[in-house]
């Protein structure tokens, strides 16, 4: 039986975002159930306290400690998105609210001359206010909160005149009661901002480091999906041209063979070639390593579109491309040839490079779309668009006279490379 962990190995196994979850609330409630030591603390320093009411009273303390305790924790909870707060837990932390205020005035008696006792049944009184303020924090707006601290300061003042005004009503008094109202006044409003300005200001970072947290996952998972979308895309690339050039020679060698003409074995020896060298590319675009090159794209653009039967001529080869543009355009013109191939009935195609002030522009024009096709974009031309805007380009495609064009374009101020091919013309 594997031993329990102790509190330092649970600690440390947590992330940092429930490390500060676990601070944070730990201290909120910490100072929450604070009340009744402080309530001990006012017995401690107000002798003149009605001895017949105080263990009510105490009574009162712990349960409203417990009520705004709980209201705490579920106004935390629903702060970062857990279950609202059942109305009864709001209802009863006020309730006990009021009656801890009511019983807390006879508790602390207030005799003529006694202007002492007046700081008593402030603190007293504030023990009930300031507790379910806190524990409303998470519940209300900022602006929320400042009205109830100016509402918490005016029931200060006026309490605090009302009593003291129970010492007397000597002339002399008059600067004493009003100095008095006042600094319960100020005293009311700092210790609510203080006090629930903490609360919420701790309970707000609190939702902001799990919402990091989130937001840190949620990148983690789209980077993932992105990866994945670059695996399907570079995947349907190259088994996309590869199964193309395998159909049309594998259907040219069954044509040989069943018209008993010699080429038929030479086609199945290049079908295996490619499959071959399709294995090759599979696994290093699994291993992330391919890069494609224009040059060898357009050499190898000619031999497809000849097998297939298409005239096919070839302009600007020289012209130079930089580095960056070159991957990009040749997955251009791998895409293009493989729609020409397998979606089109052209006799003839043109493949032009060249250069368009500050970009590097690859256009490939059919002849083979039928009347009724319309210029639109497959899984194939959406993720050539994806790859493109990535380099910071874009992808056009027309279609005209039973033509269609397809232009793919890439900024590339500075050529770093030129391509290898010399400019011809090739038919076939």
């Amino acid at each position: 039986m594997s031993r329990p962990r102790t509190f330092l190995e649970s600690w440390s196994r947590r992330s940092a975002p429930e490390r500060f979850d676990t601070y944070t609330r730990g201290s909120l409630y910490f100072l929450s159930a604070f009340e009744p030591f402080f309530a001990l603390s006012i017995l401690g320093a107000e002798p003149t306290f009605d001895r017949d009411l105080v263990l009510p009273w105490l009574v009162v303390v712990v349960a409203h400690t417990a009520a705004c305790v709980a209201l705490l924790r579920a106004g935390i909870s629903q702060f970062l998105g857990g279950p609202p707060v059942r109305p009864w837990l709001g209802t009863a932390a006020v309730v006990l609210t009021v009656a801890l205020v009511v019983v807390a005035v006879p508790t602390f008696p207030v005799g003529d001359g006694d202007e002492g006792a007046v700081a008593g049944r402030f603190f007293a009184v504030l023990l009930g206010v300031m507790p379910l303020l806190a524990a409303a924090s998470p519940l209300l707006l900022f602006r929320h909160l400042l009205l109830a601290a100016l509402g918490a300061t005016l029931f200060t003042v006026g309490a605090t005149v009302a009593t003291a005004a129970a010492v007397g009503t000597d002339p002399s008094r008059t600067s004493t009661l009003a100095g008095v109202a006042v600094f319960m006044g100020l005293a009311t409003f700092f210790m609510a901002v203080g006090i629930v300005g903490s609360y919420r200001v701790s309970i707000w970072m609190l939702g902001v480091v799990w919402e990091q947290d989130r937001t840190r996952v949620l990148h983690a998972r789209l980077a993932v999906a992105e990866e994945r979308l670059r695996f399907s895309r570079d995947l349907h690339d190259v088994f996309g041209r590869t199964l193309s050039v395998v159909a049309v020679k594998s259907e040219l060698a069954a044509e040989l063979a069943a018209r008993g003409r010699p080429g038929a074995e030479e086609q199945m020896l290049e079908v295996r070639r490619i499959a071959q060298d399709a294995l090759r590319e599979v696994r290093a675009v699994v291993a992330g390593y391919r890069s494609a090159d224009l040059g060898a794209e357009l050499a190898g653009a000619r031999s497809v579109l000849r097998s297939a039967g298409i005239t096919t001529t070839v302009h600007g080869d020289e012209t130079p491309v930089g580095q960056e543009a070159q991957e990009a355009l040749a997955w251009a013109v791998r895409e293009a040839v493989t729609n020409v191939v397998r979606h089109s009935t052209a006799t003839t195609c043109v493949i032009t490079v060249h250069r368009d002030g500050g970009s590097s522009v690859v256009e490939v024009v059919n002849d083979g779309v039928p009347a009724t096709a319309r210029a639109g974009r497959g899984s194939g031309l959406v993720g050539l668009a994806e790859r493109l805007e990535g380099a910071g380009g874009a992808l056009e495609t027309w279609v005209d006279d039973r033509r269609f064009g397809l232009v793919a374009r890439v900024p590339d101020p500075r050529p770093d490379r030129p391509s290898t091919q010399p400019e011809r013309t090739a038919s076939a």
